[in-house]
C-alpha cells in the first residue's frame, strides 16, 4: 500500500478499513478459541482442564452455544477495525519518513529502519484498540447460561461505572508491549517479501496474499506472550492484579510455567495466515473499487512505498 505524499488518506482509510473487516470475519472464530484457551483457569489436581486444546474448545463452544458462539464479541473489533487499520498503515508510512536515514521516502529502508517504522505504527493504534479488545475478551469468555453482559454496550456501561475511562483502558501497557515489536516484525516481513517478489518479477494478487499471510504468522509468534498476559489482565476482576502485567506474569509463571505464554497458539497460527491474507485481499479490492472515485495518479501495488 502506498503511503507517499500523494496518497489520498480517505481512500486508504476506507480500503484499510475494508481489509480490517475481512480480517475479523475470517479470523474471529479462532480468536474466540484463542481467548478461551488463554484465560481458562489451570486444571485442579485430579480434574481435567475445561478444554483439552483448540479442537475441544471449538466443539464444546459450538455444542453449548451454537456456531455463532464463536463470533461472540465481534461487534467491538468490527467497529474499531477501520480506524485501526487506517492509522496502522498510515503510521507505518509516517514512520518510514521519520526513520529513513536518507530522508527519501522512496529509498529502500534498511531492516532496522523498517522495523522502527513498523514499531512506530504499533503505538498509533492503542488508543482505539485497547477498549475494543477489553470488551471483546470479556464477551468471548462468557458461556451460555452464565452471561453477565448482553453485548458491547452493556460491557461499556459496567466498566465505566466500575472505574471510568481508566477501566476501559485496562491493559494498555500490555497492548503496547505486544504491538510495538509485533508491528515491527509484521511490516518488515511484508515489505521484504514484496520486494523479493518484485525483484523476481513475480508480483500479483496471490503473492500479495502470501506476503500478508506470512507477515501475520511472524507477527503472532512475537505477539503471543504479551497477548496472553493482556487477555488475562483484561478479563480479571478489579483489584486482582494491583501491579498490572507484572502480577499477571508472576502468577502465570508460578502456577503454569513459561509454556503458558503460548496458550492458544494453535488457533492463533491457524488464524494468522488466512486472516492477514484476507486483510490484504480486502485492501486490494478496496483500492481497486475506490479508483473509480479517486483515480490513481500512477500504478500502485500493495507495497508500502
Amino acid at each position: 500500500m502506498s503511503t507517499d505524499g500523494n496518497t489520498n488518506p480517505f481512500k486508504y482509510f476506507l480500503a484499510g478499513g475494508f481489509g480490517g473487516v475481512c480480517t475479523v470475519l475470517v479470523g474471529h472464530p479462532l480468536d474466540t478459541i484463542k481467548v478461551r484457551l488463554q484465560t481458562m483457569p489451570p486444571a485442579q489436581l485430579g480434574k481435567l482442564p475445561i478444554y483439552n486444546g483448540a479442537w475441544d474448545c471449538a466443539v464444546k463452544t459450538i455444542k453449548r452455544e451454537g456456531f455463532f458462539g464463536l463470533y461472540k464479541g465481534m461487534a467491538a473489533p468490527i467497529t474499531g477495525v477501520a480506524p485501526i487499520f487506517a492509522i496502522s498503515f498510515l503510521g507505518f508510512g509516517l514512520g518510514k519518513k521519520i526513520f529513513s536515514s536518507t530522508g527519501d521516502k522512496k529509498e529502500n529502508l534498511t531492516l532496522s529502519e523498517l522495523f522502527c517504522a513498523g514499531s512506530f505504527s504499533g503505538i498509533f493504534t492503542a488508543i482505539i484498540m485497547v477498549p475494543g479488545e477489553r470488551i471483546k475478551c470479556i464477551l468471548q469468555v462468557q458461556e451460555l447460561g452464565h452471561q453477565k453482559y448482553d453485548g458491547p454496550i452493556s460491557v461499556i456501561k459496567n466498566l465505566y461505572t466500575e472505574g471510568g475511562i481508566k477501566s476501559l483502558y485496562k491493559g494498555t501497557c500490555a497492548t503496547l508491549l505486544r504491538d510495538i515489536p509485533a508491528c515491527g516484525v509484521y511490516f518488515t516481513t511484508y515489505e521484504l517479501l514484496v520486494r523479493y517478489q518484485k525483484n523476481n518479477n513475480s508480483e500479483g494478487l496471490v503473492n500479495t496474499i502470501f506476503a500478508g499471510g506470512m507477515a501475520g504468522i511472524l507477527n503472532w509468534l512475537i505477539a503471543m506472550p504479551a497477548d496472553v498476559l493482556k487477555s488475562r489482565l483484561q478479563i480479571a476482576p478489579k483489584g486482582m492484579y494491583p501491579r498490572g502485567i507484572r502480577d499477571v506474569f508472576a502468577k502465570l509463571y508460578k502456577e503454569e510455567g513459561l509454556k503458558a505464554l503460548y496458550s492458544g497458539v494453535t488457533p492463533v497460527m491457524l488464524r494468522a495466515f488466512p486472516a492477514n491474507a484476507a486483510c490484504f485481499l480486502g485492501v486490494e479490492l478496496g483500492l481497486k473499487s475506490l479508483d473509480f472515485i479517486f483515480p490513481p495518479k500512477n500504478n500502485k501495488s500493495l507495497e508500502i512505498n
